[in-house]
């Protein structure tokens, strides 16, 4: 509970400091404003939320008989090339490898002409992944749920 009051006192303090700025942008500039906002946002609730979001996400799958057996972890789900924050992921595997997860990078792409819409998301050991050929891969680690982050 302190975290959350502590969560809440950051967001108003932003609030006080940002809404002037806001106020006096325009209609465009004022929605780039609200997605890095939300896209910073989504990084701040996962990492104030990550241990409660993890302990329910056990739970639940405890109490539906699929329990993960493994270590697990929630992380932020990280944009490969844009460093932006699109929701989180808890990453399940043994203890060591888990312990090196610091994101999931995700790489979109479209198959068969846009008919289908491919996430691949992979297990890293950084939340900048700006080129996926200059980050680790963390073998033996993977994904055991989606987080959506209603904002």
């Amino acid at each position: 509970m302190k975290n959350f009051y502590k969560f809440i006192v950051m967001v108003l303090v932003l609030t006080v400091i940002i809404l002037p700025v806001v106020s006096t942008v325009t209609r465009a500039d004022s929605n780039i404003l609200g997605s890095i906002l939300k896209t910073v946002g989504i990084g701040v609730v996962v990492d104030q939320f990550a241990e409660p979001i993890n302990n329910f996400i056990n739970t639940l799958t405890l109490n539906n008989g699929v329990e993960v057996k493994e270590e697990t972890k929630v992380v932020p789900i990280v944009t490969v090339g844009s460093n932006s924050y699109a929701g989180a992921v808890q990453v399940s595997g043994p203890k060591e490898k888990v312990e090196k997860v610091k994101a999931v990078a995700q790489l979109e792409g479209d198959f068969k002409g846009g008919d289908f819409r491919i996430r691949a998301l992979i297990p890293v050991n950084t939340t900048n992944p700006v080129n996926i050929k200059n980050i680790d891969r963390i073998e033996g680690v993977g994904i055991t749920a989606l987080v959506d982050i209603n904002i």
